[in-house]
């Protein structure tokens, strides 16, 4: 029995590990990104990182969603040290339904944003995700107002650093907007509320996403 668990337990680890598969992180570096382990790995110094809720899946079961799970549910938590000083870090990872918050993974990035309050230290979001997991509808939405709930309770309080490396759409954009720095990738990193698709349907306006939420853009 614990031979045949321990087992299970390898396994669902090394399937958190893999995300959305070789593939999609391919496709990743194909676009000039990194997957969200890499970012997490480059970011914190070698060796330190200590991730949390490494295993947790999501809990809709609407929309074929039961049948597509993914240990870690897309998000990757935890800490370490940078240059010696405890963060505190969470990263989207796109190859895993698109980076999509779901009420499961919302709960891991509040539970490193409360370890940070509690012990003062900084928490740095990689931020890569088009935005709530429209499969899960409210119930994502919710998840994002725990979210905003807690940068505003940090304010002030503890250092809340944004790093934009892909897109970050939709419900996902707001929390970075209210935390103290936020930085982007020129040329893969996109932020706004509503994408171009939406804004021709709406306004018959042609516009690219780097013209809409790009580096540039946001630093002018």
């Amino acid at each position: 029995m614990n031979t045949r668990r321990m087992e299970e337990l390898r396994k669902r680890r090394a399937a958190a590990e893999a995300g959305g598969g070789p593939e999609r992180r391919e496709r990743q570096h194909s676009e000039g990104k990194l997957s969200a382990r890499e970012r997490v790995d480059l970011l914190l110094d070698e060796g330190t990182f200590e991730e949390l809720d490494k295993l947790v899946r999501h809990r809709c079961r609407d929309f074929g969603m039961d049948e597509q799970v993914v240990d870690g549910d897309g998000f990757v938590t935890g800490w370490g040290l940078v240059h010696g000083r405890l963060t505190y870090v969470f990263a989207q990872d796109f190859t895993v339904f698109g980076g999509s918050l779901s009420e499961a993974n919302a709960q891991k990035i509040c539970k490193v944003m409360d370890l940070a309050l509690k012990n003062g230290a900084p928490v740095v979001g990689l931020n890569d995700s088009g935005g709530a997991r429209i499969q899960e509808g409210v119930v994502s939405l919710a998840g994002y107002a725990d979210i905003f709930l807690r940068n505003t309770l940090a304010s002030g309080v503890i250092p809340q650093i944004s790093a934009i490396m892909g897109p970050c759409a939709g419900g996902a954009v707001y929390s970075p907007a209210i935390t103290d720095f936020v930085f982007m990738v020129d040329r893969t990193s996109y932020m706004f509320v509503t994408g171009p698709d939406v804004i021709r349907t709406v306004t018959h306006e042609d516009v690219t996403k780097d013209k809409l939420g790009g580096a540039v853009t946001h630093t002018r």
